[in-house]
């Protein structure tokens, strides 16, 4: 019992953080003592069709989903949830929670003897409190870009970003097209004209002691939003009748290292590099 005793010990005086979810009603929410709220997911936001960025959202892009609650662990570590999709896509999530990260892995099935429509799927993560700009401190819809950046030129960019683009069927927003993604299938927001060095998206903590990022693969675009929202939108491709598709994706919620974000993301997302060429991120 002692030796019990002081292994329990050790563990809370560790003061390892301990993420935990919970979802309901297309939201997922992400809570942690050390977080400075619950960081809500719209989960998932939408589905969406190619030939995207030009036409309209309601008539044309979204194809209509329903998602439900399979299971979730009463310690909140782990949550499953099926999406059946309106074109008879069926799509299983397992999410999962650690000590500063968030894991998901889908399977995507076609069992429809048509090709699905649906391209990719947006999981909406809302930064507004995590950022110290949330409605509740500033009118401002916008003031968290300034704390948001990803990857050009070889090194990280604070947005708003150099050759930030301004038009676009709906404004504002800035969307950043995947290697090999066409530029006609991705979010109708400005599209900023370069590919960006990797797959990896973020943003600081109010305090500046943590970083928030978020990489899926495949991936179809990254997206700031207009819901004080920041997403790595991750690709289907049209499912053909009968195939199956493997998906993942990660939330960090980390201290302030850029460097050691970086080396994670490397490990997780191996195949990201060959994807963008080998560019350099820092």
């Amino acid at each position: 019992m002692k030796i019990l005793f002081l292994l329990l010990s050790a563990s809370l005086l560790s003061g390892a953080p301990k993420l935990s979810l919970t979802w309901e009603k297309n939201w997922l929410a992400i809570h942690g003592d050390h977080l400075p709220g619950p960081m809500r997911v719209h989960y998932l936001e939408a589905y969406c069709r190619a030939n995207s960025h030009t036409t309209d959202w309601s008539k044309h892009t979204v194809v209509g989903h329903g998602t439900k609650l399979v299971s979730a662990a009463k310690d909140g570590s782990r949550i499953e949830l099926s999406c059946v999709l309106k074109d008879g896509v069926t799509v299983k999530h397992l999410i999962t929670a650690t000590d500063d990260k968030i894991d998901f892995r889908l399977t995507a099935h076609n069992p429809t003897n048509k090709r699905s429509e649906a391209q990719w799927a947006q999981p909406c993560v809302r930064v507004g409190v995590f950022t110290g700009t949330g409605s509740d401190k500033t009118r401002d819809a916008y003031a968290y870009v300034k704390k948001s950046f990803l990857f050009l030129d070889g090194k990280q960019a604070m947005m708003p970003t150099r050759d930030w683009a301004t038009q676009a069927r709906y404004v504002p927003g800035q969307v950043w097209a995947a290697p090999g993604v066409k530029r006609a299938d991705v979010n109708p927001r400005p599209l900023h004209k370069d590919v960006p060095d990797n797959g990896l998206i973020g943003c600081y903590s109010a305090d500046g002691k943590m970083l928030f990022a978020t990489a899926w693969e495949p991936y179809q675009e990254l997206f700031q939003g207009v819901g004080r929202c920041l997403h790595s939108d991750f690709r289907l491709g049209g499912l053909e009748p009968g195939e199956t598709l493997r998906i993942r994706g990660k939330i960090y919620l980390v201290e302030n290292d850029l460097e050691a974000l970086l080396e994670r993301y490397r490990k997780d997302f191996p195949k990201h590099e060959k994807l963008h060429g080998g560019k350099a991120d820092e």
